[in-house]
């Protein structure tokens, strides 16, 4: 397996999960229990789950109006990929 191949296969799981904290945290905040702190939800953004945030967000209209959340994740996105533009060259 390349290195390509792991980086993929990364890049799909930790956006799964991503997906998948941002519906829990939002089931969470429904019922009234302890929640996922925000920090651990950019977090996963910023370590290369962007693309699952965002769409956590949409699908389960999440932090859709917090300022950090709303501009931060697609910043976050931009960011990765303008660094993939530049290392792939």
């Amino acid at each position: 397996m390349t290195s390509t191949n792991i980086l993929y296969i990364y890049v799909i799981i930790i956006n799964v999960i991503t997906f998948f904290i941002y519906g829990l945290d939002k089931s969470k905040a429904k019922a009234g229990q302890w929640r996922i702190p925000e920090a651990q939800l950019i977090f996963l953004a910023v370590i290369g789950g962007s693309v699952g945030a965002l769409a956590g967000m949409k699908v389960f209209h999440h932090k859709t109006r917090k300022p950090k959340f709303k501009t931060g994740v697609p910043a976050i996105l931009i960011i990765q990929l303008i660094l993939i533009y530049f290392l792939c060259q």
